[in-house]
């Protein structure tokens, strides 16, 4: 904030003459900075960090030998239920990418996956590529898509922002802006044309690193082939020392 300089004459320590508030507003002043600053205070302290710049995430929240399942596209009527059956076998929470479209079509899973204690992710309202947007055209974008959320799961905090394609442009400084953390990947199992489920198994399991986040869909087109092999790759990730995490927030 630009101050304005005062013109007032100096004392003869060469510090200017500033003028003296009358008592009374000396004596309201005390208070009301008080209370400005216990408001402060709770701000800073209420609610979850939210991003402060641009850096799109690919790693998860503790590091080490962790790994983060993320799930782009959804929600899905027939693959996202069978997906959160399987989650919550295993005790594995996972992030959800969401289209805003689908959110509206379906705000009910949207709700369950609040409820199951998974992050969810704005996708976009219909998986446009922003590359090129401007930031008045990302934001209202984005908003839509909150909005849809809010709606279908009040009170759900929307932790992360991923841009479809991975098509980034200038969306990330607006995602954070609006407290959203933007977030990309490290591992992409290809699983938007579905190879067989023994094929997307292998994937995980070689591409897996430690610490880092793995793309995955359950909306889109057919995913039962997803579903099926993270039910057989969690019990195999645990085996070799994994656990599961959340991508970080910074």
């Amino acid at each position: 904030m630009n101050r304005t300089t005062s013109t007032t004459a100096k004392t003869a320590a060469g510090r200017p003459n500033r003028p003296r508030r009358p008592r009374r507003l000396r004596r309201l002043a005390a208070p009301l900075l008080l209370a400005a600053g216990l408001c402060m205070s709770s701000l800073a302290t209420a609610g979850p960090v939210q991003a402060v710049d641009g850096t799109v995430i690919t790693y998860t929240q503790s590091g080490g030998r962790t790994v983060s399942f993320t799930f782009d596209d959804g929600p899905d009527p027939t693959h996202t239920p069978r997906l959160l059956e399987v989650l919550r076998k295993h005790n594995v929470k996972a992030t959800f990418c969401l289209w805003g479209d689908h959110v509206r079509q379906y705000p009910y899973l949207v709700s369950r996956i609040a409820a199951d204690g998974h992050r969810l992710c704005n996708h976009s309202m219909a998986h446009q590529d922003m590359g090129g947007w401007s930031q008045q055209q990302i934001r209202q974008n984005l908003e839509q898509v909150n909005n849809a959320i809010r709606r279908a799961a009040p009170g759900a905090q929307i932790t992360y922002f991923r841009a479809p394609y991975g098509s980034w442009g200038q969306s990330p400084q607006v995602a954070a802006s609006m407290g959203m953390q933007p977030l990309g990947w490290r591992a992409d199992i290809g699983d938007w044309q579905p190879p067989g489920t023994g094929e997307l198994v292998n994937r995980i399991m070689q591409r897996v690193t430690p610490g880092a986040v793995m793309l995955m869909h359950d909306g889109g087109g057919d995913r039962g082939q997803t579903v099926s092999a993270v039910d057989q790759t969690i019990p195999r990730l645990k085996a070799q020392g994994y656990t599961f995490d959340q991508p970080a927030v910074r």
